[in-house]
């Protein structure tokens, strides 16, 4: 991105000054000003980890899980590679859509168009996934070439820091995908999550970039909790426990059916609904929405 790392007042603030806007306060958003009925609090989660882990087969999954219990939910999709769209069973759009949200802004930057907030933003530029899921793309690249995203991605960016105080979007399960490693985390890309799930696989690699991103989510004050994938043995997430210094939230097993949809291209809850994968994956949606979600 076309924007100035920072020191004191956030990663861009070259960026914040020249659209005329500011990053999200620090506050969890109008979600905690209400007080809601047990099991029905909007969940506002990001998913983060190593490439390979398993990050956008949990979020696209848990996504249309909740989808087709009835919530409204949005999934924002912070890479440029199409993981989530294809873990939705979705379509990614040719070009972005929020190409058509921004206009030139000063320093080489891009801002929102005059009207367009983040309420109008997700209603006019957010695609349909199945089961109803709506999905904001920070812009993938196309398939037949590669064109500049960059005023696609800084209007997400824009976007997703009014998400907290968006009040019509309140009662809306917000999950996001990043790519991979802490750099997105580091440069908040994921304002709206009170929750992060550290995604890692029993890997020395991968278990040390989720170690950094506890750090970072502790930093930010984000509950944080690290989700086991391709477990064989219960001494998997003991190893990854040890090297994370935290015990996991939730194991996912080692699933060929997750192997067989990646190759098909397909969603892992269309393949195989009823996968050992999708069950715990299920299950850790169950623990979320009741609250009792604890490292264990």
């Amino acid at each position: 991105m076309a924007v100035a790392a920072g020191a004191a007042g956030g990663p861009y603030p070259k960026f914040w000054a020249t659209v005329g806007a500011k990053p999200a306060r620090r506050r969890p958003g109008v979600v905690d000003d209400y007080e809601w009925p047990s099991g029905e609090r909007p969940l506002r989660i990001v998913v983060v980890g190593k490439g390979g882990a398993g990050k956008s087969v949990v979020a696209g999954t848990m996504a249309r899980i909740l989808a087709r219990r009835g919530r409204s939910v949005l999934a924002l999709d912070t890479d440029t590679v199409p993981g989530l769209a294809l873990s939705l069973g979705a379509t990614a759009p040719p070009t972005p859509p929020l190409l058509e949200a921004v206009e030139p802004a000063e320093g080489g930057c891009w801002r929102l168009k005059e009207g367009i907030g983040p309420v109008r933003a997700v209603q006019r530029f957010s695609t349909l996934a199945p089961d109803g899921v709506r999905v904001l793309n920070v812009g993938d690249h196309p398939l037949g070439g590669v064109q500049p995203v960059t005023p696609s991605a800084q209007a997400f960016y824009q976007v997703i820091h009014g998400l907290p105080e968006a009040k019509a979007l309140r009662a809306w399960t917000m999950i996001g995908d990043h790519p991979a490693g802490p750099r997105q985390t580091t440069h908040d890309w994921a304002p709206y999550a009170d929750t992060m799930l550290v995604v890692v696989e029993p890997t020395w690699k991968s278990a040390l970039t989720a170690r950094r991103l506890v750090e970072l989510a502790a930093a930010r004050e984000a509950g944080v909790f690290p989700v086991v994938t391709k477990v064989t043995s219960r001494g998997d997430a003991e190893r990854v426990a040890e090297i994370v210094g935290l015990p996991a939230a939730a194991t996912i097993p080692a699933d060929e059916a997750v192997l067989e949809s990646d190759r098909l291209g397909v969603a892992l809850i269309d393949h195989a609904p009823s996968c050992a994968a999708v069950r715990a994956i299920e299950d850790l949606v169950d623990r979320l929405v009741d609250g009792k979600v604890a490292t264990r």
